[in-house]
């Protein structure tokens, strides 16, 4: 399944099943009781044609109402917003042409009317005392609470090790940009960690949403650790992409939505950023200087924009006196003074915090 519909079906479907809401409880009462069962959300013309038998309900939903009616051997159907019980005891007879390689009757059902018609259909596991949601192609087993808080935690310690060493990696190639010594072999760490820090993003993402209510804390260290990453990310991508090629903001998008799907090698990287080298070949790359120039405090975006396609270079930047600067658009003494001061302290900040 694409990243995309990944994201769509977390953010849709998991706010309808997290800890504390009213379909949740009923399953989890289910599941206490081991009666297993099986639930359709949405009742439209693709699901109609693989439903026979059963009782028209047409009953407003309660978790208890959804946990007496389990115990019935038949499906049960709910409305889309999860507000009526339409029908219950319902045989559901999908296309047996349909995949599925479950192996359990309910489960090999569940798969094959997802797969079938679109609609998120859970199976409750009599035996196996496990929550598992199918829709269209995609298939996700719930956790329990305690499990779910573990695995978070442990992601929110990898999350602080990759940050810390990305962090370091934007330093010492910013320590370099002003030097001039920048190479891809230089730039590809950075974008490596980045997609890290990324990947391990996603993942709490989902834990976050699964938790529901139970997951604000993970959400504030979240939001607390990754502050402008992804800003600092684009940025880089501003600086160093072939855009004869790619925009930056396609190459963040691939970035994002590729990770799940590309080994993530240097070639990789290069097609990234649109540059058409050899591994052989590794001259020095010039930084546009977004990034740095946005290290300077109370200097806008837009003023930002017309110093970089003046000057092109960050190396052209730093050489440029206060009089070279005021020719730019939207400059004058005083800003063309904060521009030269700027990248001085930006620097020295840089040299000190580098690691060699």
């Amino acid at each position: 399944m694409s990243e995309i519909s990944r994201n769509h079906f977390i953010e849709n479907v998991f706010p309808f099943l997290a800890p504390g809401t009213a379909l949740r409880d009923g399953i989890d009462n289910v599941l206490r009781a081991g009666t297993g069962g099986l639930i359709v959300v949405g009742y439209t013309d693709s699901v109609k044609k693989v439903v026979d038998g059963g009782f028209h309900i047409q009953a407003p939903y309660t978790a208890a109402q959804l946990y007496e009616l389990a115990k019935m051997d038949g499906a049960i159907i709910l409305s889309k917003d999860i507000q009526k019980i339409l029908y219950a005891n319902v045989q559901l007879i999908p296309d047996n042409k349909v995949f599925s390689d479950e192996t359990g009757m309910r489960h090999r059902t569940a798969e094959r009317v997802a797969r079938q018609t679109g609609e998120l259909v859970i199976a409750v596991s009599e035996r196996r005392n496990v929550i598992t949601l199918y829709q269209g192609e995609f298939k996700y087993t719930l956790k329990e609470m305690g499990v779910i808080l573990t695995k978070a935690n442990q992601a929110i310690q990898t999350l602080e090790k990759y940050k810390a060493v990305l962090d370091q990696s934007m330093t010492n190639l910013g320590a370099l940009e002003f030097e001039g010594l920048v190479s891809f072999q230089d730039v590809a760490p950075v974008i490596h960690r980045i997609e890290m820090v990324l990947r391990v993003k996603r993942e709490l993402i989902t834990y976050v949403h699964e938790l529901g209510n139970e997951g604000r804390l993970i959400t504030m260290q979240l939001n607390e650790l990754l502050t402008n990453v992804e800003k600092e990310a684009l940025l880089l991508f501003k600086d160093y992409v072939n855009e004869d090629e790619i925009t930056a903001e396609e190459a963040f998008h691939a970035l994002q939505q590729s990770s799940a799907k590309h080994s993530f090698t240097d070639e990789y990287i290069r097609k990234l950023l649109g540059l058409k080298l050899r591994r052989e070949q590794d001259p020095v790359l010039h930084s546009r200087g977004f990034r740095l120039l946005h290290r300077i405090p109370r200097l806008p975006s837009a003023v930002i924009d017309n110093i970089v396609q003046y000057f092109e270079t960050i190396s052209a930047m730093t050489e440029a006196t206060l009089e070279d600067l005021e020719n730019v658009e939207g400059i004058g003494e005083t800003r063309a003074r904060l521009v030269v001061e700027g990248l001085e302290r930006v620097q020295e900040q840089l040299f000190i915090d580098r690691h060699i």
